[in-house]
């Protein structure tokens, strides 16, 4: 009998957005709001299902459109809901605005994002384009490698939100396509276990006008404002406690992973990054989602030749693991950016600046460069990410980068 058979977890053959829908019927949420996109559209369609077949207790509501989905989860989450919600591309972008307004307003919303590219022009695949453009928008943000993990993340995502530490809403990315619509196998937890796991919603006690202590959500009973007109006086005091939840994030985001895998037997790197045969890598790529299980192959390739190649893959970009991601880098003598994303104008793409930032101050200064890939859903072959690596090489061997930012798989 396997480990994973003797924690009574079984094995489907579920799609990512399917893995998605699975997560949250096991969790016990209150209310599911959303609108359809390519390629989100399956995740509330079986859920919906789930709703139809009395499989879950859930007030599913379909909306006119995503900011009115996300307006929906953020007023039921104010109220004392568990509450969920999916989205791609556009309709992320419409949802900008209430994304703001969500987590100043300290809503623990679970969102998930089947990546996608922005128009114009129209392009349904995946880039991670959508998503980075909410980095600074107050949200935790976690990005999938395959299905397994879109499912173990959306669990873990209902208790990291949830904690009274944190309070944030949080967005889990699962690459379009390239996941939501392929299947893999999952290995799925107990319906009771999954509920033992996220448990029921907490609220820390704050003060009303009263002086007294009440739990943080909207109560006849015991009134409080949530979201007021906050001018000079006292705006710039929330948007630190904001950041002060961020920073408090990345041990709560470890702890409930590490705990998270005791039941489940799945660990992904300390829960905010992922080392792959980096402890005495010369050459290191860096990269979110899907993408890694191709460089990993790569990595191995290399290995047999002697090449001392590795991977760091990124799992929480936001809150950004900055020491995680120096401490890992720490031996390497040159390291690739890899985003799926372009910050037109920016010299190079928003992975890279942050990286390339937290790494300014170590020592030794490591030459770091950057690949724009995949931009609209355009494959990343073994042999394109072959080439950076023998990039890699050359920069230790002359100790010159001659492009410090690159398109890679792009027709000239």
């Amino acid at each position: 009998m396997t480990a994973i058979q003797q924690k009574g977890q079984k094995v489907i053959a579920l799609n990512g957005d399917e893995a998605v829908a699975y997560a949250v019927k096991q969790c016990d949420v209150d209310v599911v709001a959303a609108y359809p996109i390519t390629p989100q559209t399956i995740i509330v369609e079986k859920f919906s299902e789930y709703v139809h077949d009395g499989e879950v207790d859930t007030e599913f509501i379909c909306t006119e459109s995503e900011h009115s989905a996300l307006t929906c989860c953020l007023t039921a989450a104010a109220v004392g809901a568990r509450t969920f919600t999916a989205t791609a591309s556009a309709g992320l972008a419409l949802m900008h605005e209430i994304l703001y307004v969500t987590s100043g307003c300290r809503a623990p919303v679970v969102m998930a994002v089947a990546n996608r590219a922005l128009s114009a022009p129209i392009n349904i695949h995946c880039d991670h384009s959508d998503s980075m453009v909410e980095r600074d928008s107050g949200w935790i943000q976690v990005y999938a490698e395959n299905n397994q993990e879109v499912y173990d993340s959306i669990i873990q995502a209902f208790r990291i939100a949830e904690h009274a530490e944190v309070l944030l809403p949080i967005l889990v990315g699962l690459d379009g396509f390239f996941l939501s619509h392929t299947l893999e196998n999952v290995c799925v937890l107990p319906d009771e276990v999954v509920r033992n796991f996220v448990s029921q919603r907490q609220f820390p006690l704050v003060k009303n006008h009263e002086g007294k202590l009440v739990p943080f959500k909207l109560d006849p009973e015991n009134p409080i404002t949530i979201g007021p007109l906050d001018l000079q006086d006292y705006y710039f005091e929330h948007k630190r406690q904001q950041e002060e939840a961020m920073q408090r994030a990345p041990e709560i985001i470890k702890k409930i992973h590490e705990e998270y895998a005791e039941i489940s037997g799945r660990r992904y790197g300390n829960g905010l990054v992922e080392t792959y045969r980096l402890e005495d890598a010369e050459l290191a790529t860096i990269c979110l989602g899907s993408t890694a299980g191709t460089v990993k192959t790569v990595v191995d390739e290399l290995r047999a030749k002697g090449v001392r190649a590795g991977l760091l893959r990124i799992r929480a970009f936001r809150p950004l693991p900055v020491q995680d991601i120096i401490e890992a880098l720490r031996n390497v003598k040159a390291i690739a950016v890899m985003d799926r994303s372009c910050s037109f104008g920016g010299y190079g793409g928003p992975v890279f600046h942050e990286i390339r930032h937290a790494l300014y101050d170590s020592n030794p200064h490591t030459h770091t460069v950057n690949y724009i890939y995949g931009l609209g859903g355009r494959d990343m072959s073994q042999h394109m990410i072959l080439k950076i690596y023998q990039d890699l090489e050359m920069i230790i061997k002359t100790g010159r980068t001659e492009h410090l930012v690159q398109f890679v798989g792009l027709r000239e």
